[in-house]
């Protein structure tokens, strides 16, 4: 098969930085295709810490630009998305005996002036980083960073009684890979069509355009597009995709970087998250999840190529069980991790001495030798939306005319309220569907915030809703993300749309996905869908 027409770009990634590139480029007018060779969010984009923060340790490292930059976009997005992101507050224990084997410039600068200095981050210093994390960025939700008595706030109570004060400040959770699939959809609605399961075997440049050969996994075949530019946002596989997939000589490369979670049934009753030193001069948090658990992350090592799939090792298991049980009063053991995830970082490789000490910042390179080809390297997930302007703005290059920038403060499907009432929402849902229960109504608003009116439909008791399948999981449910967000088996929708892999056992998953792959009429009414959209 061949699409002989020409669209403006082609996207080769379905991950965050793919997806954020897409919607704002079609919001700009342009004509987009996408393609995922996976499910949407299906690698490093659903397997991060969950966190739109600033990166305060990154300010160790002097990377200030980034750092002001994800702060101020903490808002931003927060405000456009207010059902899947939401503020918490951050608690760092401190205690004067802390000691950190530490290689940060900052830790450098301050051994050569005050080398009785050496392996401390002394109150002082936490508090001028603290202080600039508060400046830098424009706070208008947040509020700053204050000092916790852990002697008597609530705050102490799981943690060893040495610790007797602290810092709390503010960052924001999000739910990454709903991030990822609501940025589709918002990219689909604007004209972009959305391949999934698309894998892209070979690239031909030529002088004004670009044909690109694609597999679908799901029929088998194989179709030719035609693209005026490329644009390779491949994550993990970035730098293989450019060399051997669009066949261009380069120097250019990422450094991997995994980064491993374990979950634990629930450490603390209350909604903060800690944030913990530890004596390798690395910091983990312990963030609470899914209402019921507690999630520790995240690890940082070298992984060896993007073939080789990411997995929390027993080593890294056993890093962070040890770095919490310094901190929590109850030490934790193996036995209490219940799941785990690993997710592989392309970190831009700029010959830093540790994965640790690699920067954060995104990289984009425009190539115009023929066709125009702009590669994506790095990045992290608070700075999305600012990587996708920046891309736009070297798309414009190759592509004169186009609009301004428009993503800020446009909200996302179903986040069109302000951030302060999520709490009424919850309270509207429950009493239009009374039948519910306040876990439900708690996480269907979290997961779709107003479209939740949408996925219930005119339900009126529990028997329209369909097959129950536990955990809140209903068959409407299951229907609704299938038409609309490119589910396609069980694990898209448990481990990637949700977390609710954690709620069930083996056979009602199993009865999840086979609910979904066999469900032909609705897949293929939502691929046509897709198609018919992508036409209009």
């Amino acid at each position: 098969m061949s699409d002989t027409k020409i669209t403006d770009l082609f996207i080769i990634g379905g991950g965050i930085n793919g997806c954020g590139i897409a919607r704002d480029a079609a919001g700009r007018g342009l004509s987009v295709t996408l393609a995922e060779m996976n499910d949407l969010a299906s690698a490093t984009s659903s397997a991060s810490t969950k966190l739109f923060h600033g990166g305060l340790r990154y300010l160790e490292y002097f990377e200030f630009r980034l750092v002001r930059e994800a702060l101020i976009e903490r808002e931003v997005l927060l405000k456009a998305m207010p059902h899947i992101s939401w503020p918490m507050r951050f608690v760092l224990p401190f205690h004067k005996d802390m000691r950190f084997d530490n290689d940060t410039p900052t830790s450098k600068l301050l051994t050569t002036f005050m080398p009785w200095m050496k392996g401390r981050r002394p109150a002082w210093l936490i508090r001028l980083g603290l202080f600039l994390y508060d400046s830098l960025g424009k706070r208008g939700i947040l509020p700053g960073t204050s000092t916790v008595d852990l002697t008597t706030d609530v705050a102490g109570r799981p943690l060893k009684s040495k610790f007797k004060k602290a810092f709390e400040y503010s960052d924001c959770w999000v739910e990454d890979a709903r991030l990822v699939v609501l940025n589709a959809r918002d990219a689909q609605a604007r004209g972009a069509n959305i391949m999934t399961r698309t894998e892209v075997l070979h690239a031909e440049r030529r002088a004004d355009h670009w044909v690109i050969t694609v597999k679908d996994h799901a029929s088998g075949e194989t179709a030719e597009h035609h693209a005026k530019m490329l644009v390779n946002a491949g994550g993990p596989w970035v730098a293989d995709l450019l060399r051997q997939t669009l066949g261009q000589n380069s120097r250019e490369t990422v450094r991997l970087v995994r980064g491993s979670h374990i979950v634990v049934p629930k450490l603390f009753d209350h909604g903060r998250c800690y944030f913990f030193q530890g004596t390798d001069g690395r910091i983990i948090f312990a963030i609470p999840y899914e209402e019921d658990f507690t999630l520790i992350g995240t690890t940082d090592a070298d992984h060896p190529d993007p073939g080789t799939a990411p997995e929390c090792t027993p080593e890294e298991q056993d890093y962070l069980v040890n770095f919490a049980s310094q901190y929590f009063a109850k030490p934790l053991s193996r036995d209490d991790v219940i799941w785990t995830y690993s997710g592989v970082r392309p970190l831009y490789d700029d010959g830093a001495s540790s994965a640790t000490a690699a920067t954060r910042e995104y990289v984009l390179t425009l190539d115009q030798t023929q066709a125009p080809l702009l590669n994506v390297f790095g990045g992290k997930i608070t700075t999305y939306r600012k990587l996708a302007e920046s891309a736009l703005a070297k798309i414009g290059e190759a592509l004169p005319g186009l609009s301004g920038n428009w993503t800020a403060g446009v909200p996302m499907p179903g986040g069109d309220f302000p951030v302060e009432d999520v709490a009424k929402l919850t309270a509207k849902l429950a009493s239009d569907y009374p039948f519910l229960s306040a876990y439900a109504t708690r996480r269907l608003i979290r997961a779709y915030g107003l479209e939740a009116w949408e996925v219930l439909g005119d339900a009126k008791a529990p028997e329209d809703l369909g097959q129950d399948f536990g955990a809140t999981i209903t068959a409407r449910e299951l229907d609704w993300v299938i038409r609309n967000e490119w589910v396609r088996t069980g694990e898209d929708f448990l481990l990637r749309r949700t977390k609710l892999n954690l709620r069930l056992d083996a056979a009602q998953r199993a009865a999840v996905d086979a609910y979904i792959r066999n469900n032909p009429a609705l897949l293929s009414a939502a691929e046509n869908r897709a198609a018919s959209v992508a036409q209009t």
